[in-house]
């Protein structure tokens, strides 16, 4: 079979921003097969990433559902979940028994640990060559990107 005569047309706008979805897509990939080594999905282990960045490992699930910007019934599938898996504990709130309060157990907490380090070279193979600067100079432009972004979804 001989070689593909292709030339893109997309235009450079669109060429970044599929290069940006490709990156991401890869990185999910990548750490959503070490997430399932642990038995969790990628929503699952962001809850207990929020959960262990929480003042005593413990938030509303309202407030976990709007910093992922997962809808509450989804929320509410996915703390079941953990809860059965011993990953979570759910409780509801004393000062107000129609909130529920997601706190992160020993278990979850060990969980994260145990998956970090294998992450954190995930990671750093993604970025090897990117300076302090540049990843700081790349965030704030996705961070711009994202911004856009909303202003049309």
């Amino acid at each position: 079979m001989g070689r593909i005569n292709y030339r893109s047309d997309l235009s450079t706008d669109e060429k970044l921003l599929m290069a940006v979805v490709r990156a991401a897509e890869t990185f999910k990939r990548v750490v959503s097969v070490l997430y399932r080594k642990s038995a969790l999905s990628f929503p699952q282990y962001n809850v207990l990433r929020v959960l262990d960045a929480s003042q005593d490992g413990q938030c509303r699930i309202s407030d976990v559902s709007r910093i992922m910007l997962v809808p509450g019934a989804n929320m509410t599938g996915i703390a079941k979940r953990l809860e059965k898996s011993g990953f979570i504990a759910r409780k509801s709130d004393p000062l107000d028994e129609r909130v529920t309060i997601l706190k992160l157990t020993p278990r979850g907490k060990a969980t994260l640990k145990n998956i970090e380090k294998e992450l954190d070279e995930n990671t750093h193979a993604m970025l090897k060559g990117f300076s302090s600067q540049e990843k700081d100079e790349l965030l704030d432009k996705v961070k711009r990107l994202i911004k856009n972004s909303r202003k049309i979804a």
